[in-house]
């Protein structure tokens, strides 16, 4: 077998990739390699599903709103990508296969509706330095054209009025273009729709030879000639970068979710709330779910999906009952654990090709952003491998190339 195109990671970043190189591409045969088809243990399908606009980085803002595009777009609505006919200048690399052709803005003409929960995101803040935080940030996200407002504690009690705000000093709410949607359907409809091949085995090696991959080895003994190789493979991409001899720094985290019931849930449209405490919230149904950040968070085994019961009874109920008296009788219902693919150097993906191992790209290290993030990456990579260069949106400062400088390119965080 012989395939143009080999996708180790069939989740929903592989499954966005080989999608748009579809649509960019249809000549090229594209094979997605992926160990577990149930796709139970994978990041996207344990993931809080969620998206917002609120980055500090004007490249995250953007790739979150073609997200948003084109979440809207999968229900039969076409609106223009978002920033198309704007920052032209690109990055070349001269592609794998530079004979392709581009097709449209790579927005889905699918009838799916992904649930898209338009609820927002309320970011707090209780310190002087987070008000700051939150200004700047807010300047950059107006800036692209973000619909995020500023709140004051009074403001953030008028719109939410369980909430204790005493303690607060501002507040980030997301107006539209934020929310939770589907990220299995997401998936499923990149699945749907896309012609690649689909194959259940295990990348256990890679033969790179004169600066290029030129075959993959799988679990089952075959041997794949490749004319590109790209790591999609989530938690475990550290692993498959080391085949090739690369060194990426992202390994599996563990984040455990839990939902709960509420004796008298507060009333209202309620946003995604994201605590000073690192606690953050949402609806679920009539239940509602929520997570928060570690204190500890070591590497985990690629295997290790125990959940963290714990966080639940000495961080989160604790924050959210000192939050909102709506919270001090709370239930909670079901927990589970998935792992961040965590970014080591500055928590932000890492895309593009390597500068050495030319025909080897990268879409690893999201840390908690992948779901949101993959129909811009599957864009942005499928047009660096069929056409040679960005063509959507310049997603050049991911690049392989700052994890060489050790430069990170850090979000600026309440928290």
């Amino acid at each position: 077998m012989q395939s143009d195109v080999v996708i180790c990671g069939g989740a929903v970043i592989g499954s966005a990739i080989a999608w748009n190189l579809g649509q960019l591409a249809p000549e090229l045969s594209v094979t997605v390699v992926e160990r577990d088809p149930s796709f139970q243990h994978s990041s996207t399908a344990l993931s809080a599903s969620s998206i917002r606009q609120q980055f500090s980085s004007p490249l995250n803002v953007a790739i979150s709103q073609y997200g948003v595009a084109f979440i809207r777009a999968a229900r039969g609505k076409r609106p223009p990508p978002p920033l198309a006919g704007r920052e032209r200048k690109r990055k070349r690399s001269g592609g794998a296969f530079p004979r392709s052709r581009g097709q449209g803005g790579g927005l889905p003409a699918w009838n799916l509706d992904l649930n898209f929960r338009e609820q927002g995101y309320l970011t707090l803040a209780n310190t002087p330095e987070g008000a700051t935080t939150l200004r700047e940030n807010h300047a950059v996200q107006r800036a692209k054209g973000a619909d995020i407002a500023l709140l004051s504690p009074d403001a953030v009690k008028a719109r939410f009025e369980h909430l204790n705000v005493g303690d607060l000093t501002l507040a980030s709410l997301g107006l539209s273009g934020e929310g939770w949607f589907d990220a299995v359907g997401l998936m499923q409809g990149y699945q749907a729709e896309s012609k690649a091949k689909r194959i259940r085995d295990e990348v256990t090696g890679l033969q790179v030879q004169r600066g290029k991959v030129r075959a993959v080895k799988l679990a089952s003994g075959a041997d794949i000639p490749c004319g590109a190789f790209i790591n999609a493979a989530g938690p475990r991409a550290a692993v498959i970068a080391e085949m090739a001899g690369i060194s990426l720094p992202v390994e599996p985290r563990k984040r455990t979710n839990f939902t709960f019931d509420c004796a008298t849930p507060p009333k209202g449209r309620l946003p995604l709330m994201i605590d000073p405490s690192g606690v953050w919230l949402r609806p679920e149904g009539r239940h509602f779910l929520c997570g928060c950040s570690p204190v500890d968070d070591p590497a985990v085994a690629p295997d290790d999906f125990e959940p963290r019961y714990r966080e639940f009874e000495e961080i989160i109920w604790p924050a959210l009952a000192a939050r909102s008296p709506a919270f001090e009788a709370i239930k909670m219902q079901a927990m589970w654990a998935g792992h961040y693919a965590y970014n080591v150097l500055d928590q932000n993906a890492v895309t593009g090709a390597h500068p050495e191992v030319s025909n080897f790209y990268f879409a690893n290290g999201f840390s908690g952003h992948g779901v949101q993030q993959a129909p811009a990456i599957g864009r942005g990579v499928a047009e660096l491998v069929a056409l040679g260069g960005y063509k959507t949106l310049d997603l050049s400062p991911l690049g392989y190339e700052r994890i060489l400088r050790n430069e990170p390119l850090r979000e600026r965080c309440v928290i």
